[in-house]
């Protein structure tokens, strides 16, 4: 084989490679002593790390954001100096702290930040302003428990209700906490509690979701271009981290209101804590306003743990944490005419995560999902279903700060999951449409974070194996890119562009008013797996420290989305058939807050389209226009209110062209009359032609926090819809009779706290 260089080439090569590694020694020799300052922020109350705090060197640009885990790092310091650290969090007193930097060495410290709510004197506001002006984060709304508590409840506080206020998130109805972000069905969101994946997310007929809002630590809420880190879903990625419970005290919480009651004990064990959280329905009665005053026979629960240890002479820098989630709903009536519908959710998992001696941190999870539901036909004409969904699923990643403040992070995430879906045809056979199947991912990032006014997220995901075996679903790669760039310390542009895949859905028709039952499956193997990419851009202007603008467009477009076929006749066709869709749209956001007022007002402006066999329409989900306004006070001495004014443009619906009078032979043995065995059965114009009528409705809040003895109670009174704008639901198709959504509904919730 022949040489690649000569010798003259070869010499130039080796002095270049020297002179290369003597400059490199030269820099490192002359080079300023630097030293980096890392640092764990917790609640001072209760030792509960609080992620998204600001930490940043006074009179300098030099600072960093906590982490979930409450960490955060500051590399490159000069060294050999004393400077003074001011940590900032929202609803917390502002610390400064004098801290000495030693060359070459990371400088560890432990914060502690008093909430406000508890100082006798008032608080210096300092260091307030977000100092990761380079942050790519154009997709990701991060949304407090604090947040959660002031809006107005539908009988009870609920994540995903919150959701909708955001841009980009529609609803379907008041009856449904489902969310669909950007013109995306419900089944392609991912909802992650400590990195397990919870399926079925819903209580009650998805009036509510399952997550305890007392059980939440920190809330992030991607709804659109996220990083590579996620990876299985085309629309929205929701990542819960739940509270690890108080390291100082035992606690004790209860709670009413007209629909459940719920208990959280929390406290001290030795080099770690616990929490424990539990929910329970008791009356059904509140369920009417939500169902046309129909009696729904609903019962469930939910109960999660948490179990954190951390200790230094076991593994230095080390925390270890194991979790487990479990919820229920069962719909029994005692009519034998009506069928039965049951779901569970089982969650188990441990994670540790790890700092080192160097700016390394280091996490991995094992979890466990378990999903189960069944339809019950009794002496219906339901046919019964039973899915059950097994994931046992292994996370891993390495994350490292170089001194220039870039972040490298790699990835492993292994998934098996198996499903089993019994179903049974006209005949009363019985067929199983589950597979089985294992999907390794790993995944790449790069965060540039050196430059002050641009910031970059490049990171690519790669599915060595599919979970499906169609052709394509392995070796899928998903590339993801978001930039950010900024003008002017008060402006700043934003991008990004993202490829993603998914290879699980739900046999779900979206023509239904309310889904009991949504059974998950592996896309089938006679279909490609789905795809969407996105493309995001924005603007987001920083008026004042506490007003600002936010402004996106985006542009999706999706390709074999499984979708139920419509057209099926013979047992022997697809019951899934591949469809495709686009939406886009423009986004607004205007945020302000303050003391004692607070304002967030958004709108959105959006198109969606979905292709099923070249029949183009427009999903339910399609809301043309979305307007929310929400007001806080804080009215002193324990007092606080909210407002919220919402809007939407109507709905896409089917219309009736007219009826004919149909015959039903349904039995052979049964006693029928050819007069009486005639009903109406409607004829539909082309699908979701028709628009309901513009929706819209005021809610209100007011809280009151006090303390007798030595119990701190919170006494919460909402009015839903208060001047009782009848918003129209949906007509029956039989009757024509019309339904209208929630009507004026106060509730309240009392607190209790030991």
């Amino acid at each position: 084989m022949k040489k690649n260089f000569n010798n003259k080439g070869e010499s130039f090569f080796i002095f270049f490679c020297l002179l290369s590694l003597i400059f490199s020694l030269n820099i490192n020799l002359f080079a300023q002593e630097k030293g980096t300052l890392r640092g764990i922020v917790v609640d001072s109350t209760n030792g509960e790390v609080l992620p998204f705090c600001n930490a940043v060197i006074e009179n300098t640009k030099m600072g960093a954001t906590t982490n979930t885990n409450g960490y955060f790092l500051i590399p490159s310091i000069p060294a050999k100096k004393n400077y003074n650290l001011i940590v900032s969090f929202v609803g917390y007193a502002a610390k400064k702290i004098k801290v000495f930097i030693a060359p070459d060495k990371i400088t560890d410290l432990e914060i502690k930040l008093v909430p406000t709510n508890i100082l006798l004197k008032p608080v210096e506001r300092v260091g307030v302003r977000t100092i990761e002006k380079n942050a790519t984060d154009i997709g990701l709304q991060r949304i407090s428990v604090k947040e959660l508590e002031m809006l107005p409840k539908g009988v009870e506080s609920d994540v995903f209700r919150s959701l909708q206020y955001i841009p980009g998130v529609q609803s379907t109805g008041d009856v449904s906490a489902r969310y669909y972000v950007r013109g995306s069905p419900s089944n392609e969101n991912l909802v992650l509690i400590n990195g397990a994946t919870i399926y079925n997310p819903f209580h009650a007929l998805g009036i509510f979701s399952v997550i305890d809002p007392d059980m939440i630590n920190s809330i992030e809420f991607y709804k659109g271009g996220f990083p590579a880190q996620y990876n299985g879903r085309l629309s929205s990625v929701l990542n819960i981290i739940t509270k690890d419970g108080n390291k100082n005290n035992y606690d004790a919480k209860a709670s009413a209101s007209f629909l459940s009651g719920k208990a959280l004990v929390e406290g001290p064990i030795p080099n770690g804590s616990f929490i424990i959280t539990g929910r329970k329905s008791f009356s059904t009665e509140i369920l009417k306003k939500f169902l046309d005053n129909q009696d729904v026979p609903i019962n469930f629960y939910d109960l999660s743990y948490k179990l954190d240890y951390e200790n230094p002479n076991f593994i230095k820098g080390s925390k270890f944490d194991i979790q487990g989630f479990s919820s229920g709903d069962k719909i029994e009536s005692t009519n034998p005419l009506v069928e039965n519908v049951n779901w569970y959710n089982n969650i188990f998992g441990v994670n540790w995560s790890q700092i080192t001696d160097s700016p390394l941190f280091f996490n991995m999870g094992l979890n466990w999902s378990n999903f189960s539901g069944a339809v019950t036909p009794n002496l219906s004409n339901a046919k019964p279903k039973t899915n059950q969904v097994n994931d046992l699923s292994l996370r891993t990643s390495f994350t490292y700060i170089y001194d220039s403040k870039d972040e490298m992070e790699v990835g492993l995430n292994v998934q098996d999951l198996d499903t089993k879906l019994l179903l049974e045809n006209s005949l009363g056979a019985t067929s199983d449409i589950g597979s089985h199947g294992t999907n390794i991912n790993v995944y790449a990032l790069y965060k540039l974070m050196r430059y002050d006014n641009f910031g970059a997220n490049i990171g690519t995901t790669i599915d060595l194996t599919g979970l499906s075996q169609a052709p394509g679903s392995a070796f899928q790669i998903g590339p993801r890119l978001s930039l950010t760039y900024r003008l002017i310390p008060t402006i700043a542009l934003k991008a990004a562009w993202g490829i993603y895949t998914q290879q699980v859905t739900t046999l779900s028709d979206e023509n239904e008013i309310i889904s009991l039952f949504e059974p998950w499956i592996i896309t089938p193997n006679y279909l490609k797996p789905s795809t969407a990419i996105h493309y995001t851009i924005g603007m987001k202007t920083d008026f004042t420290e506490n007003l600002s603008l936010d402004v996106q467009g985006y542009y999706k477009v999706m390709q074999n989305i499984p979708t139920l076929n419509d057209n099926k006749i013979l047992d022997s066709d697809p019951d899934l058939v591949p469809a495709s869709g686009e939406s886009y749209g423009w986004e607004f956001l205007l945020n302000y807050t303050g003391d004692p007022f607070s304002f967030m007002g958004s709108y959105s402006l959006s198109w969606t389209y979905k292709d099923v066999a070249g029949w183009i329409y427009y999903p339910r989900y399609d809301v043309r226009n979305a307007l929310n306004l929400i007001l806080n006070a804080n009215l002193g001495k324990g007092w606080s209110a909210s407002a919220v004014w919402i809007f939407n443009s109507g709905l896409p619906f089917t219309q009736n062209m007219g009826y004919y009078n149909k015959f039903y032979f349904n039995d052979l043995y049964a006693e029928w009359s050819i007069l009486e065995d005639y009903k109406p059965f409607a004829i539909l114009s082309d699908k979701n032609l028709g628009r309901l009528p513009d929706y819209h409705r005021l809610d209100l809040n007011l809280t009151k926090k006090f303390k007798i003895s030595d119990f701190n109670f919170s006494l919460d009174i909402s009015i839903i819809n208060v001047y009782n704008r009848k918003n129209l639901f949906y007509f029956k198709r039989d009757t024509g009779e019309r339904v209208n959504m929630l009507p004026f509904l106060p509730t309240a919730t009392l607190k209790v706290e030991i």
